[in-house]
């Protein structure tokens, strides 16, 4: 590249002109590097702030941070590399990151003190004293570590009499004969649950280690698991179905089918209470169940003893549950959500611009900005303030769309979308008449993500049995999540309670 300096390079030595070469193929090299840093944050900016970020899923947003952050981390450590020494500036210490992490008080502290080679005072006056020093902390991990525990149980006897011998009871496992503790059997369960990690792979995992554990045997533990924690499942649903408000959705769980030699199409049943969003006494929960199809007889098996309002999306099958004819039951009202019908007109914007859409996006971006304001106020509150702001809103949106619905085709896709909103107005509405009821369904969609997340590692269950224990432990695991409990220790301690014959009768 040419010199940016007036040098007279005829007037240099060799030495001094190889030193210039020099500093000029860095110079060359970190014009490169300043290049690519600017493009990774362009598009680490247009990831997070572009439009096409809309038509991401939070998957896939996740994943763009990921790689986009690691080589911008990649180029700035090569950056530092490059740094001349002999600059006093380059030997400043490098900006603070601020997101390090916590580093919680109850984690084991390892101290490491590192004394110098002597403390003895150079001027030859003795030994130096301790006038203070400087700590630091960093966060250390050990891979999964792998243990056995030996039970012994000595015997005694008398040796004046023969009376019998003594020995403590073996203490009970929920495998009876087998070789995992009930730590072992739950760090299976929240690997595979929570953290998405296939048997197969956990199997791989353990011969690492030298533990040479068959996929198939950790299947066992996991379906073992699975009966034993039944009745604690069913009992968080019963518990669930005595609130006077639930979220419902599905989601697809793909299930093979070996007489066909390919998978089949089963769904996991999200029911959920939330009620953090204004300070409900009752804690959140979530039981998945597990059906072989979507037909709307299995939400109303599930909602067997359920008479509340259930806050849902526009899916047609639930509609057997809102008749008076309903089964185990009364007719159950229905609370529509406001996220998909902005979804739906965010479909047509995005198509075509549509100023229609656009429109029907700024009205419904007024009830969110209402609903920010009073997100974490009781429910009388927030019903006074939902009636004094949105209600108006809400009338000039059914004129709105009224006006909209007779100038569009109805056979349009606009029309398809318009349409969709005035069929389930109703339910839309009564967020207007209880301020316990949420403006979305975006809670229990949320409560959704971890099955979609564990449906791609592991692609499918290999039995409808399987969905069935899927759902059981995804249940128990979320709702600790959600309730900020550690799923790993209440896994354990519940298999060890069970295994210790904890009565059913106490399960609450």
């Amino acid at each position: 590249m040419p010199s940016p300096l007036p040098i007279d390079l005829e007037s240099l030595t060799s030495a001094q002109r190889d030193v210039f070469d020099a500093l000029l193929r860095q110079v060359g090299e970190l014009e490169e590097l300043a290049r690519r840093q600017e493009a990774l944050i362009k598009e680490l900016r247009h990831v997070l702030r572009g439009k096409r970020s809309e038509k991401l899923s939070e998957d896939e947003r996740q994943l763009s941070f990921e790689d986009l952050e690691i080589a911008v981390a990649d180029v700035e450590a090569a950056q530092a590399e490059r740094k001349t020494p002999d600059n006093p500036r380059d030997r400043q210490k490098p900006p603070a990151n601020r997101n390090l992490g916590n580093l919680p008080e109850a984690l084991p502290r390892i101290e490491q003190v590192i004394e110098p080679e002597s403390i003895e005072c150079s001027c030859g006056c003795g030994q130096m004293h301790k006038i203070g020093e400087e700590r630091s902390e960093r966060l250390d991990i050990i891979p999964a570590q792998l243990r056995v525990i030996v039970t012994a149980r000595p015997k005694y006897a008398c040796r004046a009499c023969a009376d019998g011998i003594i020995q403590a009871p073996a203490p009970a496992h929920l495998i009876e004969g087998g070789l995992p503790s009930e730590g072992a059997i739950a760090y299976i369960l929240v690997s595979k649950y929570a953290d998405h990690c296939p048997l197969y792979r956990q199997s791989q995992i353990l011969a690492r280690s030298g533990i040479d554990i068959h996929r198939s045997t950790l299947a066992g533990r996991v379906g073992k698991a699975a009966f034993h924690l039944t009745p604690v499942v069913e009992r968080l649903a019963e518990h669930l179905k005595t609130s006077s408000k639930l979220f419902m959705d599905e989601t697809t769980a793909p299930v093979l089918d070996p007489g066909r030699g390919r998978t089949k199409t089963g769904y996991l049943w999200a029911l959920a209470r939330d009620d953090r969003a204004w300070g409900g006494d009752d804690p959140p929960g979530v039981v998945y169940h597990y059906a072989p199809g979507r037909g709307g007889e299995h939400a109303e098996t599930f909602l067997k003893g359920f008479d509340g309002i259930l806050q849902i999306d526009g899916y047609a099958g639930y509609n057997r549950l809102a008749k008076p004819e309903r089964k185990d039951g009364k007719p159950i009202r229905f609370a529509y959500c406001w996220a998909h019908c902005r979804r739906k007109l965010r479909e047509i914007f995005d198509r075509d611009g549509s100023e229609i859409a656009a429109e029907g996006l700024r009205r419904i971006a007024m009830l969110y900005a209402i609903e920010a304001d009073i997100r974490g106020l009781d429910t009388d509150q927030r019903l006074a303030i939902r009636k004094a702001r949105s209600a108006p809103l809400v009338v000039d949106f059914k004129i709105w769309l009224d006006e909209q619905r007779a100038r569009v085709s109805a056979k349009s896709r606009l029309g398809e979308k318009l349409g969709y909103i005035a069929r389930h107005w109703e339910g839309l509405q009564i967020f207007l008449e209880d301020g316990r009821v949420e403006i979305d369904s975006n809670s229990i969609e949320n409560l959704i993500r971890p099955i979609a997340l564990n449906r791609k590692n592991a692609l499918f269950a290999g039995h409808d049995e399987g969905g069935i224990a899927w759902g059981r432990i995804a249940s128990l695991i979320e709702t600790a999540k959600i309730n900020s409990v550690e799923p790993f220790a209440y896994i354990k301690a519940t298999l060890k309670a069970i295994a210790n014959g904890h009565p059913q009768s106490r399960i609450d």
